[in-house]
């Protein structure tokens, strides 16, 4: 009877084979998810669709000042990682008067409620970004890493931590030290 073969690594299909088999053995130990919550040992405390907004103003008041201005900023439950939407931005267009006036829209995935702050960071980054730089191309990676100089560390962990969601369930990160606190004094 032949052995049954390793289950695709879809997240990670781009990286080179040594990566891949790496990745492969700690599936098979178990170990994956364990790596994960060790170098990530909490969630973070944005919970609300307001928190969010804030959040996101914060990096980009910091990052991209002479961006256009975000109208909404929100979790949402209806992007799915499978369909490789993470986060979304949109521009809407509407005619006010004589004029056109655009509004622009950051959505994450609520899956991100429960992550590591550095897995909601990568993917706050990436959708501002599109704010300046509409293609996935160089310039739009250089200011990825201006706004999150570990940008890529954190896109590849993220992408373990999707295939540990594919392939062994979901991680369950302790609440930061900091949220367990607004939670005790609420």
């Amino acid at each position: 009877m032949k052995p049954e073969p390793a289950p695709p690594l879809k997240y990670l299909a781009a990286y080179p084979a040594h990566v891949l088999a790496q990745v492969q053995s700690l599936l098979e130990q178990g170990q994956l998810g364990l790596m994960l919550l060790k170098k990530y040992p909490c969630a973070h405390a944005v919970r609300t669709d307001k928190a969010l907004y804030d959040y996101v103003q914060e990096i980009k008041a910091t990052k991209l000042r002479g961006s256009e201005p975000l109208s909404k900023v929100a979790f949402d439950s209806k992007l799915h990682v499978m369909a490789h939407a993470l986060g979304t931005h949109t521009t809407v267009s509407r005619v006010q008067g004589s004029r056109l006036k655009a509004k622009r829209e950051i959505r994450v995935a609520t899956l991100f409620k429960d992550t590591p702050i550095e897995f909601l960071r990568m993917i706050t980054v990436h959708e501002l970004a599109h704010l300046k730089e509409r293609a996935h191309d160089k310039a739009f990676y250089q200011l990825c890493c201006y706004m999150e100089p570990d940008y890529h560390q954190v896109e590849f962990d993220l992408r373990l931590y999707l295939t540990h969601l594919d392939l062994g369930g979901k991680l369950d990160w302790p609440a930061s030290p900091l949220y367990v606190l607004n939670l005790k004094i609420s």
